[in-house]
């Protein structure tokens, strides 16, 4: 049961949503380090724990999700960046998961200067051409959010997967109040669309907390997971 939720849990909370700013009030904040912490369930029941650290060393951020269900599973993904005119340039992704005694890994390099996107999952290493604003699965989320309080949202995002740069799109589905256990939150309700119409990603951003999902929830068929915030700090 936890192998699919560890799989796909790290990239569908990592992509926070791309909207159009409606009916709420705010002014652009710079990017700083947080902390927040989350419950998430798994077809209905709660499993554990997850949590999303964002931290600076100059121009150097590195930012964390990590997610553990109890003795069964766990996952870490990574991403370094460096961060400029309001853009991120992608460094490094890294994803570690576990489920019972089996390992799992993925590591993705970014070489501008060389033009190339290095990318190594189960030991088999690929490599395709890097373009520019090119992101990863977790720091796109915040590149979203940093549009968002900036020019705007852009008409897609190009991630990196282990096979290839993908298109990205999402789309708005109005506002809406979120009751968590860390408070109740207005909130940008946005929905990120899926090829495979069995799949539903919906996320709700706070722009109280700086664009941050308070909740979030993955339809896949029969299978779905939910994340909902229990604690946040700066």
């Amino acid at each position: 049961m936890a192998t699919p939720f560890m799989k796909k849990i790290g990239i569908s909370t990592s992509l926070v949503a791309a909207c159009v700013l409606t009916g709420f009030s705010s002014h652009a904040l710079a990017m700083s380090p947080f902390q927040a912490t989350y419950q998430f369930s798994y077809n209905g029941k709660n499993m554990g724990s997850a949590t999303r650290t964002l931290t600076q060393n100059g121009n150097n951020w590195t930012y964390v999700f990590a997610a553990k269900a109890a003795a069964i599973a766990s996952a870490t993904e990574t991403s370094r960046f460096g961060f400029s005119n309001e853009q991120i340039q992608s460094k490094d992704f890294s994803r570690n998961s576990k489920i019972l005694v089996h390992n799992d890994t993925m590591t993705i390099k970014f070489n501008p200067s060389a033009k190339t996107i290095n990318t190594n999952k189960r030991d088999k290493a690929r490599s395709f051409a890097w373009k520019a604003g090119a992101l990863d699965e977790l720091n796109a989320e915040l590149q979203v959010r940093e549009d968002l309080k900036g020019s705007g949202l852009k008409s897609s995002y190009l991630i990196a997967d282990a096979k290839g740069l993908d298109t990205r799109r999402f789309v708005k589905q109005g506002n809406e109040s979120v009751k968590t256990s860390y408070g109740t939150f207005d909130t940008i309700k946005v929905v990120l669309t899926h090829d495979n119409k069995s799949k539903q990603s919906v996320f709700w951003l706070a722009p109280k907390l700086d664009y941050l999902p308070v909740k979030m929830s993955h339809q896949d068929g029969k299978t779905s997971y939910n994340l909902s915030l229990t604690g946040y700090k700066k």
